[in-house]
């Protein structure tokens, strides 16, 4: 295993990369040279990305020469990121993950591609993802820590990608955990922020509802530059908040003595697998020891949690798929996919309407424990990648599909709408990652990546480099 040391050209986060593009140490150019290098390199093993941007160098050479004339637009000037494949881009084809040709999509800009390019950031290219966003595998991509196990989904591919180094950073989308739990499988940061936060528009629907869109990092401060370029009104989003965006950055390095901090003990800790147990548990000492009151609570409502995204999702996918399934199109799906848009034809109106009353219930359960508490702290995954031929997994004594298992402490805060951050907190005895997550209440970004940071700091996870990126 190696370190950081070893090359900081492309180990390095996107904090010390924007300094030394900004002390013009290093050039855009080189940046993003580096990076399609290791893709060229790497990325037949793990299959992350599905397009490559064709002017990603010229775009690079026009940000070193616009940086030395007025110096950089901000920090993510030059920065090469990749998006996902369901963000529209006007220079490159998307997919949304499917093979269906006849099904096609706006070659223009996403409304955060748009503002991402507007911060001066260079768009290195598309990354793989589960079709149409379902799904917790991301075919046929493999996870750097270990080739035979899965990235996680449906943002498997800028998983995959961040962590083997392929790109500083990345896009994804979460409807019931897909930017955090390939964060959480593949050991980086990934940040869901409050519904509305980030402007959807230009972004190939799953469910209206319940899609959230946000970054993929190396490390947390990076995560909050990125929600910076990202967050504010979006005029093709009816959903998209006008509230006023923070600073993200400003209060980083401020200490936690004193938080307030929730652990949910039903639902969240019922059946995990123990490496993962212990590290969420240790990472709770931390807080302990830093001046954090933790306590238990618990959100009753969350037994009916499943059932009532189920039914939402389903519904909504089916309902944006319509056209296809009349058209026939959805015949050429990936056999999981086309099942699932399928059974959402099942889900009645007075079923929808309970899993929304249900909803309501855990948002107020929610809502009345982050009356008391300042951030709520636990594992963001019950288990570590599983392995690409796995279907299933026991945890705590039960079987149970690793798709029911792998979205069950994700799921709650996309039906809340709450922001969530997965960030590293550990190894499990394979050596594959463990993550941590930490929610707050809505628009409370910047409490949530305050915590992360003064724990990510104290033990560096996201430093370890996976086999397949050295």
């Amino acid at each position: 295993m190696t370190t950081a040391a070893t090359d900081p050209l492309w180990q390095a986060p996107i904090t010390e990369l924007a300094r030394r593009i900004a002390a013009r140490e290093l050039s855009s150019a080189e940046l993003v040279g580096a990076s399609l290098d290791r893709i060229a390199r790497l990325d037949g093993a793990l299959n992350s990305m599905v397009h490559l941007a064709p002017a990603a160098l010229d775009a690079a050479r026009a940000a070193d020469a616009e940086i030395a004339r007025t110096g950089p637009r901000g920090p993510l000037h030059g920065i090469p990121i990749a998006v996902k494949d369901n963000y529209t881009t006007a220079d490159m084809p998307t997919r949304a993950g499917t093979a269906v040709e006849a099904l096609t999509f706006p070659a223009a800009d996403s409304h955060a591609v748009a503002r991402l390019r507007a911060a001066g950031a260079v768009i290195l290219g598309k990354t793989r993802m589960h079709e149409f966003a379902w799904g917790m595998v991301t075919p046929p991509t493999r996870n750097p820590w270990d080739p035979d196990r899965v990235p996680g989904g449906s943002s498997g591919g800028s998983g995959a990608a961040v962590a083997a180094r392929l790109c500083p950073a990345a896009l994804g989308s979460d409807t019931g955990g897909s930017i955090r739990i390939p964060a959480a499988l593949c050991g980086i940061v990934g940040l869901k922020p409050t519904y509305g936060r980030v402007g959807r528009s230009g972004i190939v629907p799953h469910s209206w509802s319940l899609d959230h869109a946000g970054p993929l990092t190396l490390a947390v401060a990076d995560a909050a530059l990125m929600l910076q370029a990202l967050a504010g009104p979006d005029p093709g989003d009816p959903a998209a908040s006008a509230a006023p965006v923070p600073d993200y950055t400003a209060g980083l390095d401020r200490p936690i003595r004193g938080l307030r901090v929730a652990v949910i003990r039903n639902h969240f800790f019922d059946a995990i697998d123990d490496d993962v147990a212990a590290a969420v548990e240790a990472a709770l000492r931390f807080l302990e020891d830093r001046g954090c009151a933790v306590r238990d609570v618990a959100v009753p409502s969350l037994r009916h949690g499943l059932g009532a995204i189920y039914a939402i999702e389903l519904a909504s996918s089916t309902a944006y798929h319509d056209r296809s399934l009349a058209r026939g199109h959805v015949a050429g799906f990936a056999a999981d996919v086309r099942d699932l848009v399928e059974m959402g034809r099942l889900v009645t109106g007075p079923d929808y309407l309970r899993a929304e009353q249900v909803r309501a219930l855990i948002m107020d359960e929610m809502a009345a424990v982050l009356a008391e508490a300042d951030v709520i702290v636990g594992p963001a995954s019950p288990l570590t990648a599983w392995r690409t031929d796995e279907s299933a997994v026991t945890l705590g004594g039960r079987a149970e599909s690793v798709l029911a298992a792998s979205w069950r402490l994700t799921y709650p805060f996309n039906l809340a709408g709450l922001p969530a951050i997965a960030l590293p907190c550990g190894f499990d005895r394979r050596g594959l990652p463990i993550s941590l997550q930490i929610a707050a209440r809505p628009f409370a970004e910047a409490e949530i990546l305050r915590v992360a940071h003064q724990y990510e700091r104290a033990h560096a996870w996201w430093s370890r480099v996976p086999p397949l990126a050295g």
